[in-house]
């Protein structure tokens, strides 16, 4: 019972490290891509629902632990694979049983346990913030980097280089080229004699104009 209860604790801190992921990932998405405040109790229901969620998992692997383990019960040929259980197997399948059975009541339980799961929103909270503030210092670094306190500048001085000729220089090419087309366009256009008549109406190769007298 001792190695299954450190199974089953195991279980546990996996779990809630998952749904700590879980609702980092949800706060990072609604305050700064919907721009929504953080409140605890704004988030609160989608850290119960995903604890229960993963208490789900850990019901349905006790459930086909416990429909193996009845599969393998009297058979003593030798297994066809790695998931094809025989009765020697039926005590570690009855061991694995009772550890996802463990793991899915404890997160039940922490999952109906308002402080806890008040906690879970808050390490989760303070992981989002941690994924900012290193994503904000990492681009401070960038853009106040100057060429003398950057160890890295002139090693990578000539791939910067080198895109600037490939790239960057016949795309600005490309761009001028395409905007003086489009200048020498509009002013063709502005320079064609007004008093040119519009091509009369042809059916056939016929003048219409002359059919209307």
């Amino acid at each position: 019972m001792g190695k299954t209860a450190e199974a089953i604790a195991e279980g546990v801190s996996i779990a809630s490290a998952a749904a700590r992921l879980a609702v980092r990932n949800h706060i990072l998405v609604e305050t700064i891509a919907h721009d929504a405040p953080f409140e605890v109790s704004a988030f609160a229901p989608f850290a119960h629902d995903t604890l229960i969620a993963l208490a789900e998992e850990q019901e349905a692997a006790a459930a086909l632990a416990k429909k193996l383990r009845k599969k393998a019960w009297g058979k003593f040929t030798d297994p066809d694979g790695t998931h094809d259980y025989r009765d020697r197997d039926m005590r570690n399948l009855r061991k694995r049983h009772r550890q996802y059975v463990g793991v899915a009541k404890e997160l039940r339980r922490i999952a109906e346990d308002p402080h806890a799961v008040r906690a879970l929103v808050e390490q989760s909270r303070d992981a989002a913030w941690g994924d900012v503030e290193a994503n904000l210092q990492r681009r401070l670094r960038v853009e106040g980097m100057r060429p003398d306190l950057d160890p890295d500048y002139d090693k990578l001085r000539a791939a910067r280089m080198q895109s600037l000729r490939l790239v960057d220089l016949p795309r600005l090419a490309a761009h001028r080229r395409h905007l003086a087309e489009v200048e020498a366009e509009g002013e063709a256009a502005t320079d064609a004699p007004a008093d040119v008549p519009a091509e009369a109406p042809r059916a056939a190769g016929v003048d219409l104009s002359e059919l209307e007298s």
